[in-house]
Order: C-alpha cells, then sequence, then structure tokens
C-alpha cells in the first residue's frame, strides 16, 4: 500500500531511508530521517527564487513594458504583469524544491480537493469583512463616501482587470510565505521540539513557523507608501488567520480568495487605499476624516484600529466554517 498524506500537513512522505547515512558524516549534514533537510530546504528555495527573480522579470519588463504606477496610482496593466511574474518565479522555484525533495506540490498547500469550495468562501468571506471594516469606519464618521467615478463599462472594464490582478497577488503571496516556506520550517522545527521533548509538537511546530511567516509578511510591507504601525501588525495578524485556515483545511484556497476579494475591495470597490497604495480605476471615492489612528489615514482602513476585532472576526469565521483536518487533528492531540 502506498504512504498517503494530507496536503498542508508539517510533514510529507519521507524518503527512503539510507543505509549507510549514519555511516556518512557528510551525508548526514544535508540529508536527514525525511529528506533533505529543512534548513537547507529554505536556503536552496530563497536562492533558486532569487535566480529565477533575476531572469524573469527582466524578461517580463522587456516583452511587457508597462509601468506598475502613473501620476502615483497604481496600474491594473503594470499589477498584472509584475504579479504574474512574481507567481511564476514562485511556482517553478516550488517544483524544483518538490523534484528535490520527492514530494508533491499539493504538499505546500495547493491541494485541488475541496480548493474550489475553499476558494469561493475564502472569495465570499474577504468582501464581507472588508465592508463590514468599510461600513464600521462610515458610520463611526471617518470615512466619508464622495461618490461614484466610473460609467458602467469602465466599471466593468476595471473590475475584471482589478480582480484578476489581485487574483495573481493572493496566489503569490500566500504560496510565497504560506506554501513551501510554511511547510517546510514548520518540518524542521518539529524534529527540533522532538529533540527537545515538546509535546504536541506537529502544534507548536506549526504555529511557530506561522508567527514567523505571518509577522515576516506583514513587516515586509514596511516599505509601502503611507504604510503604519498598526497596518503594519494588522497583516500579521491576517497572516496567522490564513495560517489557521491552512492549518483548518491543509489548503491555501480559502486564504488566496480572502486575500483577492479583500484586496480587490479595498482598491477598487470601495477606493479606499491598500497599505498607503491608490488604484488607477476605483469604483467609488473616499477619503478619511479625523485621526489617523481611527480612519486609518494614509494607510487606508487597515491603519485603523476598527481593523482589529474584523481580524478577530475572520479566525472566528474560520474557525466556525471549515472542518479540522482530520489527520492534523489525530496528530495533536498525540
Amino acid at each position: 500500500m502506498s504512504e498517503t498524506y494530507e496536503p498542508g500537513a508539517t510533514e510529507g512522505p519521507p524518503e527512503p531511508p539510507t543505509q549507510d547515512l549514519q555511516h556518512n558524516d557528510l551525508l548526514y549534514v544535508f540529508i536527514g530521517p525525511d529528506g533533505l533537510r529543512a534548513g537547507w530546504g529554505l536556503a536552496v528555495f530563497l536562492i533558486v527564487r532569487e535566480i529565477l527573480k533575476s531572469v524573469i522579470y527582466p524578461l517580463f519588463m522587456k516583452l511587457f513594458p508597462v509601468s506598475i504606477r502613473s501620476h502615483g496610482l497604481y496600474r491594473p496593466q503594470g499589477l498584472l504583469v509584475f504579479e504574474f511574474a512574481a507567481l511564476l518565479s514562485v511556482l517553478i522555484a516550488t517544483l524544483v524544491m518538490a523534484r528535490i525533495e520527492r514530494r508533491s506540490v499539493p504538499t505546500y498547500g495547493l491541494a485541488p480537493p475541496h480548493g474550489l469550495r475553499y476558494f469561493l468562501a475564502g472569495l465570499g468571506w474577504g468582501l464581507a469583512l472588508l465592508s463590514l471594516l468599510v461600513g464600521g469606519l462610515r458610520l463611526a464618521g471617518v470615512l466619508s463616501f464622495d461618490g461614484w467615478q466610473l460609467s458602467s463599462q469602465g466599471a466593468l472594464r476595471y473590475g475584471a482587470a482589478w480582480l484578476v490582478g489581485f487574483l495573481l497577488v493572493g496566489l503569490f503571496e500566500e504560496c510565497l510565505s504560506r506554501g513551501y516556506l510554511q511547510f517546510t520550517l514548520a518540518r524542521g522545527l518539529r524534529g527540533l521540539y522532538r529533540r527537545l521533548g515538546v509535546t504536541r509538537t506537529d502544534a507548536a511546530a506549526f504555529w511557530t513557523a506561522a508567527l514567523i511567516t505571518s509577522f515576516g509578511f506583514g513587516f515586509g510591507h514596511i516599505g509601502n507608501t503611507g504604510e503604519s504601525a498598526i497596518g503594519l501588525i494588522a497583516a500579521g495578524l491576517i497572516g496567522l488567520v490564513f495560517c489557521l485556515s491552512l492549518r483548518r483545511t491543509g489548503s491555501l484556497w480559502w486564504a488566496i480568495g480572502f486575500h483577492a476579494s479583500w484586496d480587490w475591495a479595498q482598491s477598487f470597490f470601495y477606493g479606499v487605499a491598500d497599505s498607503g497604495t491608490m488604484a488607477q480605476g476605483h469604483l467609488l471615492a473616499t477619503h478619511p476624516v479625523g485621526r489617523s489612528i481611527l480612519s486609518g489615514g494614509s494607510t487606508g482602513p487597515e491603519g485603523s484600529l476598527f481593523v482589529l476585532p474584523v481580524i478577530a472576526v475572520a479566525a472566528a469565521v474560520v474557525l466556525v466554517t471549515l472542518p479540522m483536518n482530520r489527520i492534523q487533528d489525530t496528530r495533536d492531540t498525540q
């Protein structure tokens, strides 16, 4: 019988044991009981991705010479080209590591079972909770609506372009932060915690890795124009919610859907700033009112204190609506 494993779990099928492994000190440095050691895997993944970026990005810029900004506004054409190039570099790097480690790509959170259902649910909740946040800001009097900005034809054109663009953003950022990196970091920490005698090693390793990848993702926004401390913290916390959805389902698809529709609703539908950036061709026009700690100021709604309870609601939604992976649940009780 062939061994089965759950996509998104912290360990995939181990490499076939090597009889000479214990007798070869050099080999033991690189190869452990479950294959290539996690630290080396992370290093190789990052190096491969950087090499791919140095090739793919210039190639795409030459083939599709569009600017990502125009008069300080993000353009959908530029976002499409840039994010597709970024996604391609991550997917190829993940495929390379899957071949090296003899695992399947779905192991890293792209499992097809129930993927469409999770993705559509994420889309719906991302739109609903961003609307809840914007509605709360409006009721509190810290966000003002200035009216419609597009004709029906323009709304369809820009709406579709931004939806595809933010789907690429969701795919890229989730596959990068919570795909191979999350899986492999958790795999390495699991082995470390076992040697230290930590109980519930799978859960401890997963959530330690989740803290690192989530707040690494969050503070990766520090270079965004107009970003704020609350915005950075909020990005880290929503990253933990996405990790929770991965933990519950073994899949990134809920997080990808939520990420895409949340960004689409901010940038296109409501026309608010997203981490300090504004989109070209937004449906509604709005502007913040009053203290930036409440309105979000130039950061947008993600920079408001109101985002924190909304993130808590998102976590509750995951716990209530997404079933716990039975294999993960069994591991955690060991």
